[in-house]
């Protein structure tokens, strides 16, 4: 049932989405969408056949755990039920955003996330173009943060769902009116926020890691709030990788070339 719901909301999402771009784009692509679309969504279903096929589900499983065992924070305290729910919540975002900062800080963990990275584009289906490797890893993570937390079960559900919507919500190719993208950047990442983290500019990668909610980057000093090219003027993907990957290079890009200068060390975000 899990899965079903999380396949679910992600589809609609991700219909719902590419359905904007088509109508209120926010760029023009370099390459054809059919050509990236095949890449990034075969890379997609593979990871969501491998994570099904072995650990589908371990997150809430490892909650249903640790509320069995009473094992865990949220198990030590007496937090009303609501508050609980919160603490899942905003405790695996801030996990998250931890986490996306680790991947770029430590070599071998960024040549895996370098794949979702050399997408020349920028849009929806981005969202979900991640390395098995690093969906394992990352959800190795999540299953520590969960037991550690005494998560909420359903609310871990939720949250992966949100996760998921929230990627693709992100990394869309959509219009948003600039008065209103300001005042939803206090709130969540949108489309605009997050793009900065994908230009080529190693001081803008190094920026803007939240996947939610936009407070992590700003109480971090990791948010900026503008690109120096401006958002039509940006280049987006890798310096090093300037034609488009199929799925089968992608698969390999980890274990070839050097990890790159995307790096933290030197980079600094600004705000404004």
């Amino acid at each position: 049932m899990e899965s079903l719901l999380r396949v679910g909301i992600v589809l609609c999402v991700l219909t719902s989405v590419l359905v904007w771009e088509c109508f209120r784009p926010r760029r023009s692509f370099p390459y054809p969408r059919r050509q990236r679309w095949v890449t990034n969504l075969g890379l997609a279903v593979l990871d969501m056949a491998l994570v099904r096929l072995t650990v589908g589900g371990a997150a809430y499983a490892a909650a249903v755990f640790a509320a069995e065992q009473e094992v865990g924070l949220l198990h030590w305290t007496s937090l009303p039920f609501w508050a609980a729910v919160a603490v899942t919540l905003l405790g695996l975002d801030f996990a998250v955003y931890l986490q996306h900062v680790m991947f770029h800080a430590v070599p071998a963990l960024w040549r895996l996330h370098r794949v979702h990275h050399a997408d020349l584009g920028f849009d929806a289906t981005t969202g979900l173009r991640f390395h098995p490797l690093e969906i394992f890893l990352s959800l190795g993570l999540k299953v520590a943060v969960v037991i550690v937390l005494g998560a909420v079960p359903w609310a871990v559900v939720a949250f992966e769902v949100i996760l998921n919507a929230a990627s693709i919500f992100n990394h869309g190719n959509v219009t948003i009116p600039e008065y209103i993208d300001r005042w939803l950047r206090w709130v969540i990442v949108t489309p605009d926020m997050h793009r900065i983290h994908h230009s080529t500019q190693v001081v803008e990668t190094n920026s803007n890691f939240g996947f939610s909610v936009s407070w992590w980057d700003r109480l971090c000093g990791t948010y900026r709030a503008h690109p120096a090219g401006g958002q039509l003027g940006m280049e987006i993907g890798l310096s090093d990788y300037r034609s488009p990957l199929n799925l089968g290079q992608l698969l390999l890009l980890p274990f070839h070339g050097g990890a790159g200068p995307y790096t933290f060390a030197g980079a600094r975000a600004t705000s404004g």
